[in-house]
């Protein structure tokens, strides 16, 4: 039972440093799941966020968009250079309250059974009724709660069988938003939903989050052009950043993917 855990506390100062404003900063991080592994998965990537900024990430399967924001809460850490938050490395902040600051939504979350809303008070125990048809409404979910006879009492089936798939992302969503952090990040949290659903979440994200800095990892364009700033990720790399407008016409990777969907669209 000598086995030193991979992600430990043993750096994190004894003040326990909250994480107060939501900056995200990449220093020429590097990383490969194993040592011995052949092309690294994340290769020399520096970026800064700001706070309250929304950022999408964009990039083929396999192009390192999820290992790269799993670095920030420390699922992971990278074998080269620097991760930080606030403008201070991860390994020197407590790794609770670390995680108790960013929130990650994926494409398939769990839900349990019980009733909407003891799943949502997942997301926090001390939660409101206000505060739970807050984030709900935030999330798109508080209107197809209503439509149930029930509403935030009904009763959902263990992994939320009786849910689409969108209707489930959403409430995903509000419940993580019930944590309230400083940093949320929405790993392709969304393929479920209806574009319109998809773009009123990004309004309300703008409108009622401006403080929080929101990362959106999404296969479609249409889910983050929007953003502040995208990041095009192409095997490990950063390959470019920027708007919409500046990407379409700086960024070739990104060209093909917009014209790809484009005429997915209209066929």
């Amino acid at each position: 039972m000598n086995t030193v855990p991979d992600i430990s506390d043993e750096n994190a100062s004894e003040r326990r440093q909250r994480v107060t404003e939501g900056s995200i900063e990449f220093r020429h991080v590097s990383f490969r799941y194993f040592k011995n592994a052949g092309a690294p998965v994340l290769e020399d990537v520096s970026v800064r966020i700001e706070p309250g900024q929304l950022v999408g990430i964009i990039g083929s399967t396999g192009s390192g968009k999820s290992t790269l924001v799993s670095l920030i809460p420390r699922l992971y850490d990278p074998d080269a250079g620097e991760v930080l938050v606030d403008g201070v490395n991860v390994k020197e902040l407590s790794l609770y309250e670390l995680r108790e600051s960013v929130a990650v939504v994926l494409q398939k979350n769990t839900l349990f059974s019980g009733t909407i809303a003891e799943n949502l008070r997942w997301g926090s125990e001390e939660a409101s009724d206000e505060e739970l048809e807050q984030a709900c409404r935030i999330a798109q979910a508080d209107g197809f709660i209503r439509s149930f006879p029930d509403g935030y009492e009904t009763q959902i089936g263990q992994g939320g069988g009786n849910l689409s798939g969108g209707q489930k992302q959403r409430l995903c969503i509000a419940r993580a938003l019930l944590k309230k952090p400083k940093i949320l990040i929405l790993d392709d949290s969304t393929s479920a939903v209806d574009t319109a659903t998809d773009a009123a979440i990004r309004r309300a994200f703008e409108k009622r989050l401006p403080g929080m800095t929101k990362l959106i990892i999404a296969q479609r364009i249409s889910s983050v052009m929007d953003a502040d700033r995208i990041l095009v990720m192409d095997e490990g790399r950063l390959a470019a950043c920027g708007t919409h407008e500046e990407l379409l016409k700086n960024c070739l990777a990104y060209q093909e993917i917009y014209d790809s969907q484009k005429e997915a669209a209209g066929a």
